[in-house]
């Protein structure tokens, strides 16, 4: 498995409420991502709080989900339980009341990526030439989209296109996006959240994902593309070119 991240505050905000992490249980691999909102330092507690808890919770018991169905099971319980840990930090002090983040959690495993999802930081899959995304953005330029009512064209400009209709710590109890998708050897796996793709078109990621085999240097291109498009706000992913480890037979 190749891998890099980078999470990096951009030109404009006076601080990174992006959060994320890759790490390794067992032979499985783990990737989170999250993106935090409320202002001051409420944002970064809230991401972190988030990504904390899946580290803890995969660690903890990612070794027991030993079938597909109990590992779905627990992304989307570990999202569920992230999201009170985050509305409940809200709740003790006057200064986080408010506070959220997006949360996308992948663990690929035996050729498979599961996948459990809230917000709009994205999952892209490079496959050969084909690029898509993995995931849903939870927010109301996606909802009008899906009506038919603006195009996606008009999504990437429109005025709301950052307002949220799911995030955690915003209610007691939230209701994750939780799947799996099928993934091959070479296939190359992009999460990012919106300081990437709502400033560099999905077009361009893929051309760059394509036509550059060094991860390292990907991920700087569009860290600099990014820039380059003014940076108004923080920049986060995490880049693995995917190597598939089969379990050995018993």
């Amino acid at each position: 498995m190749k891998v890099v991240s980078v999470s990096d505050k951009g030109l404009v905000r006076a601080n990174n409420e992006d959060c994320l992490s890759v790490f390794s249980v067992g032979r499985d691999d783990c990737f989170v991502i999250a993106d935090g909102m409320g202002g001051h330092a409420a944002g970064e507690l809230a991401s972190r709080t988030a990504v904390d808890y899946v580290m803890q919770s995969l660690n903890d018991y990612l070794y027991e989900a030993d079938d597909p169905q109990k590992l779905l099971k627990l992304l989307s319980f570990t999202l569920e339980k992230a999201n009170v840990k985050v509305y409940l930090a809200s709740l003790g002090s006057f200064r986080y009341r408010g506070m959220g983040t997006t949360l996308t959690v992948a663990v690929l495993r035996d050729g498979v990526l599961y996948i459990s999802h809230i917000g709009d930081c994205r999952i892209y899959r490079l496959h050969g030439q084909k690029m898509n995304v993995l995931t849903k953005d939870h927010t109301l330029v996606q909802d009008l989209v899906d009506k038919g009512m603006i195009t996606k064209e008009e999504a990437r400009t429109h005025p709301k296109r950052h307002m949220l209709l799911r995030a955690l710590g915003e209610n007691e109890y939230v209701m994750p996006d939780t799947f799996s998708v099928a993934i091959a050897n070479g296939d190359v796996i992009l999460l990012c959240s919106d300081g990437l793709y709502g400033y560099v078109e999905d077009k361009t990621i893929r051309a760059v994902l394509r036509k550059h085999k060094n991860l390292e240097y990907c991920k700087q291109l569009l860290l600099d593309l990014a820039n380059a498009a003014g940076a108004p706000d923080n920049i986060s992913m995490i880049i693995a070119e995917c190597e598939i480890k089969k379990n050995k037979e018993k």
